[in-house]
C-alpha cells in the first residue's frame, strides 16, 4: 500500500478591479488607450504583491461592449497599454462584456464567474486571496466565493470595512495581514 500522495498547496491571488483601482475613473466608459491613465503607485503596488507570492488578476465589467459602444479590441489595447505601464506583472485579465438592459451574464460583477474561473486555472485557495475593488458589487462577487475585500476609492460610501484610500493602501492591509 503506497501512503496518501500530498496535495500540493493551493496558491494566493489579488483580484482586481480596473477602472478607479489600477486607472483613472473619469466617470464615463474607458476604452480609448489615449485616455487610460494608470494611477500613481499601482506598479509598485502591483510588484510588492508579486513579490509576495500573490497572482495578480483583473476581473472588470466592460458594459459599454453589450451597448455597442466600443468593442472587445478596444478593451484589449486598453489592457494591453495596462501591462505594459506595470511591467506585465498581472497573470489574468478577465472581462464581462454584458449589461442587464442587454444580455444576462454569471461574469458580470456581483456574480463571480470571472473569479471562479481564475481560481480554477491557477489551483487558487479563497481563504488566501482578496479582492480589491471601488464598489460594492466587487466585494459581493468576491464574498460569492469566499474572498475577502477591500474597498478603495471615494465612488461609493466608506460604510464597508476594510474602506481605504486606493490600491497602495490595500496593498499594505493585504501584505500586513499575511
Amino acid at each position: 500500500m503506497n501512503p496518501p500522495v500530498p496535495t500540493p498547496p493551493r496558491g494566493k491571488a489579488v483580484f482586481l478591479d480596473r477602472d478607479g483601482v489600477l486607472n483613472e475613473e473619469i466617470g464615463d466608459y474607458v476604452w480609448q488607450p489615449e485616455k487610460f491613465m494608470v494611477l500613481d503607485g499601482v506598479p509598485e503596488s502591483l510588484a510588492r504583491l508579486k513579490q509576495a507570492g500573490y497572482y495578480l488578476v483583473v476581473i472588470t465589467n466592460q458594459a459599454g461592449i453589450a451597448k455597442k459602444l466600443y468593442t472587445e479590441t478596444d478593451v484589449q489595447a486598453c489592457h494591453e497599454k495596462l501591462q505594459l505601464a506595470c511591467g506585465n506583472l498581472l497573470d489574468a485579465l478577465y472581462f464581462a462584456p454584458s449589461h442587464p438592459s442587454v444580455s444576462e451574464s454569471l461574469s458580470r460583477k456581483p456574480d463571480s464567474l470571472m473569479l471562479e474561473k481564475a481560481m480554477a486555472r491557477f489551483a487558487l485557495d479563497p481563504a488566501q486571496c482578496w479582492i480589491v475593488g471601488d464598489r460594492h458589487r466587487d466585494i459581493q462577487a468576491g464574498a460569492k466565493v469566499g474572498v475577502r475585500g477591500i474597498l478603495v476609492g471615494h465612488s461609493e460610501t466608506a460604510d464597508y470595512q476594510p474602506h481605504v484610500a486606493d490600491l497602495s493602501a490595500a496593498t499594505d492591509l493585504i501584505l500586513g495581514a499575511s
